[in-house]
């Protein structure tokens, strides 16, 4: 059976998604009031997450973009970190970093990706994350801000892919049998 003939159960739907995003924004308007902020997002898992969250902020923002790879077409981390598309600064002197990715598991990415935004010279690194899975984390990392704690069984929806579909959905769901 095709994955696509499979039942989905919905984890997080539209709504509660639009409560979280809301409220995420509020937190990080206060918490980065007075500072240079420079968002990344994570491509192209976060690009929805980002832009919904982008206008939640209070504040003058700049926006980059970064695109790693660590999944391929499969459901598991690689656990391998690639830069594929670096941001379009090359000194991240006086800004602080917000990336934005669409879900932390293994956290090979988010860690890796702090490593080289920390070589750019950023005055502080956090991230924000739709989706935590912590009960996939290989190594020591926990985000800074995060929507929904979900547990472990594999997602799509609302920007998190299968292959390359799914991404357009405006909630988060699981295939069952």
């Amino acid at each position: 059976m095709s994955i696509e003939n499979k039942r989905r159960e919905i984890l997080v739907s539209r709504e509660d998604i639009e409560r979280r995003v809301a409220e995420l924004g509020q937190e990080l308007t206060k918490d980065y009031h007075g500072k240079d902020l420079l968002v990344v997002s994570l491509l192209k898992g976060s690009f929805i997450f980002t832009a919904d969250l982008v206008r939640k902020i209070d504040l003058q923002l700049r926006v980059e973009f970064m695109t790693t790879s660590s999944y391929g077409h499969g459901e598991e981390s690689t656990g391998y970190v690639e830069v594929t598309q670096d941001i379009g600064i090359d000194s991240l002197e006086g800004y602080d970093v917000l990336v934005v990715d669409d879900i932390t598991d293994s956290a090979h990415t988010m860690t890796g990706v702090f490593e080289h935004l920390k070589k750019k010279g950023a005055d502080s690194v956090k991230c924000c994350v739709l989706l935590d899975k912590p009960s996939r984390r290989q190594v020591a990392f926990e985000p800074d801000y995060v929507g929904f704690t979900i547990p472990d069984m594999f997602i799509v929806g609302y920007g998190l892919n299968y292959g390359d579909y799914f991404r357009n959905v405006d909630h988060v769901f699981a295939f069952v049998d």
